[in-house]
């Protein structure tokens, strides 16, 4: 039995993302508005707050306006207005149909937004909440649950000096145990805790499955001539097959860089296709080459994107605590944008945590959050939205398209129809001998890179020897079972190049490279036995985003 050092909070939460720091901050507000003592804390696995918040992103600033009014006085960076939003639809790898607003799903346009990097957001909503008094622990990943008298009374922080078979090196130091009152989980999309949460109390039994993304970033600096500050661009179509949805943004931001990326959704059947090498491919077309030719990329990163929206959504809260932001699913996908709404239901639980706690109350089942949060605008959102990625998946581009169109811009998302997409991403593959194979073009260093080079911008880091955090259920399987049926596609879903089929001794082995792990989840997520299981590796690993 290892003996742990033990903390006592009020609340912890775990995540310092838009959701977790909303919900500190407005903690603290609602503590000191009281004159009541609350203890807060914020675990982090990254090594500082932002080190692994990866977001597109244009932000509608509407939960930050209900948080703190007065951001733009506290220095926010959040300053790069939208100026001119284009849509397009690529027919092919050298033309781009210009698609008029009135023709797109009203939820598209962005009068009124900004273009933000999230990593600094968060950095500056930690700083707000550290003035606030609430403690932030980054470095340390919330490995285990404490679950006791069938209630969540905190986390256990993962162990720090364990070699890879397990046994203590020198400087080893066991995870603490930090209890609370109530714990929030806001770990981001497929965060490993809230998996576990969601298996352990059935709160998906009522749902649909959760659905998602594989969103790629590069950050570049571009020649200034060729810089409109505030411009974004959206489209969809080539690269990605007829059959395979997704979307292309790219978005001027400050300082003469534009961040580019590609979101592919994790349905795909396709077992040969590349999400990586289809962003790379994408970069070639002329609306993108023209802006980065000559360029210099300065940041890469991946991440999963929680897009099943309403019907998806798990049941968000459990005796002793909540789920909130992209942990639950909270995101918009007919905005393409979550961070408002992952922060507005960070701000719900934390008033319905604090009433709960005025009361006296302590690991309780908070079942008034749900009621909360359904009152909300955030639901609101959810619910005139909740047919537009079902409808994508099930009627196609073209007529899923149509249908969106007419009911964001006509019907305010009122149309009396409920679609429903019930089959899970991991179970959508083909076999490998019934698809094509897709013969991608080799990167060119200039628009196109491989995944290593890629890699190292995102400044990906981890101890190497620690046990390996991407867990197999059984080590046959990659080979004997996905590699006959599917060409073992976590060679090409993940993007990062963890997962690679060798030849050695005259067999073929499945090898883990687990040190590249960007932490995107993509295997938990699409691997299509459901043998790979995501666990957080020692504290401060993974990768290292400046300004995603």
């Amino acid at each position: 039995m290892v003996e742990r050092e033990t903390m006592e909070f009020d609340v912890v939460i775990v995540g310092a993302g838009p959701a977790g720091l909303s919900s500190a901050i407005k903690l603290a507000q609602l503590a000191q508005e009281k004159q009541q003592e609350c203890m807060i804390c914020v675990v982090e696995k990254g090594s500082e707050v932002g080190a692994h918040v990866l977001s597109g992103a244009v932000f509608e600033t509407r939960a930050l306006d209900e948080l703190l009014p007065n951001w733009q006085e506290l220095g926010a960076p959040v300053t790069t207005k939208v100026t001119n939003d284009e849509i397009y639809w690529f027919n092919n790898e050298q033309k781009a149909t210009s698609i008029p607003h009135f023709a797109t799903p009203k939820t598209f346009h962005n009068d009124g937004n900004f273009i933000v990097s999230m990593g600094n957001v968060c950095r500056w909503l930690a700083e707000q909440a550290e003035s606030l008094g609430v403690e932030i622990f980054p470095g340390f990943s919330a490995h285990s649950l404490i679950i006791e008298d069938e209630a969540v009374k905190g986390i256990i922080t993962g162990d720090m000096g364990v070699d890879k078979d397990g046994n203590k090196k020198d400087g080893y130091m066991p995870g603490m145990e930090l209890r609370a009152k109530y714990t929030i989980f806001a770990e981001g999309c497929r965060g490993h805790l809230g998996k576990q949460l969601i298996n352990e109390f059935a709160l998906d039994a009522d749902s649909s499955p959760q659905h998602y993304g594989l969103g790629f970033k590069e950050i570049w600096q571009i020649d200034e001539s060729k810089h409109e500050l505030g411009k974004v661009v959206h489209g969809t179509g080539w690269p990605l097959s007829s059959d395979t949805n997704g979307g292309a943004f790219m978005y001027h931001s400050e300082k003469n860089q534009v961040v580019v990326g590609l979101i592919v959704d994790l349905n795909y059947s396709n077992p040969h296709l590349s999400p990586f090498d289809e962003f790379q491919r994408m970069k070639h077309h002329p609306v993108f080459k023209n802006v980065l030719e000559g360029a210099e990329r300065i940041a890469y990163g991946a991440r999963a994107i929680a897009k099943g929206g309403l019907h998806s959504l798990p049941k968000m809260h459990f005796a002793g605590g909540l789920l909130v932001g992209c942990d639950a699913g909270t995101l918009n996908f007919a905005k393409i944008k979550g961070n408002h709404t992952a922060m507005k239901s960070g701000m719900i639980a934390a008033e319905v945590i604090f009433e709960a706690l005025q009361n006296e109350l302590a690991n309780t089942d908070l079942t008034h959050y749900q009621t909360a949060f359904e009152q909300s605008w955030a639901y609101k959102e959810l619910y005139q939205s909740r047919n537009f990625g079902p409808a994508m998946h099930k009627l196609g581009k073209f007529l899923g398209g149509a249908y969106n169109t007419l009911d964001q811009n006509i019907f305010n998302g009122g149309l009396p129809f409920t679609l429903k997409d019930n089959t899970p991403d991991h179970s959508t593959l083909v076999d490998a001998n019934a698809a094509d194979k897709i013969a991608y073009p080799k990167p060119d260093g200039d628009l196109s890179f491989d995944k290593l080079s890629s890699v190292f911008l995102s400044n990906t880091n981890h101890e190497e020897s620690q046990p390996c955090h991407l867990k197999l259920k059984d080590a046959s399987i990659p080979i004997n079972v996905n590699l006959v049926k599917f060409d073992e596609p976590a060679q090409r879903y993940c993007p990062a190049g963890v997962y690679e089929v060798q030849e050695i001794a005259g067999n073929k082995e499945f090898v883990i490279n687990a040190q590249n792990c960007v932490h995107c989840k993509t295997c938990d997520i699409k691997d299509p036995s459901q043998n790979i299981t995501w666990v957080t590796p020692e504290g401060a690993g993974g990768p290292n985003y400046p300004n995603m």
